[in-house]
């Protein structure tokens, strides 16, 4: 019998966690995971992401706004998993600020775009997250994210 490790989360651990879906969701799965310290995700870049027919055809590349999306998401997968579902229900993880980005390489179809988020500080609800993505361990991006949660109200 083959032993599980509980800090990989696929596809359906993610969907539990994130509101976000396709085409907007952009993480596939969670490799690695500490409590509110550290976490490792990645994203399968396929050709049939829907970005990919503007951007650009004839030379498709994933946004880098988009790069950053995918580590703000995995800022989210990290503090959501790191809390009792209690105590985030009715949460949303919203993204509240952006320093330090720099771009260093493109990212095409059929990367594997592995993230990696750490917590560097949190004051009450609010949060300051390091991340890098990489592709065959290449630096593609790194940025210092902000985030909070929010009371998510419900029509």
């Amino acid at each position: 019998m083959s032993k599980i490790d509980p800090s990989h989360i696929d596809i359906r651990g993610i969907l539990d966690l994130l509101p976000h879906r396709f085409p907007f969701l952009l993480v596939d799965k969670i490799l690695s995971f500490t409590p509110n310290q550290e976490i490792r995700a990645i994203k399968n870049v396929t050709f049939n992401e829907p970005y990919f027919q503007g951007h650009f055809p004839g030379y498709p590349l994933m946004p880098g706004v988009l790069i950053v999306e995918a580590l703000a998401q995995t800022a989210g997968l990290l503090l959501l998993k790191s809390k009792p579902a209690e105590e985030i229900k009715n949460k949303l993880f919203v993204f509240t600020g952006l320093e330090r980005v720099k771009f260093r390489r493109q990212v095409v179809p059929g990367d594997q775009l592995i993230m990696h988020m750490n917590n560097v500080r949190s004051k009450m609800s609010m949060w300051k997250m390091d991340g890098t993505a990489e592709v065959d361990g290449q630096l593609v991006c790194e940025a210092r994210l902000g985030g909070a949660f929010v009371t998510q109200e419900r029509n």
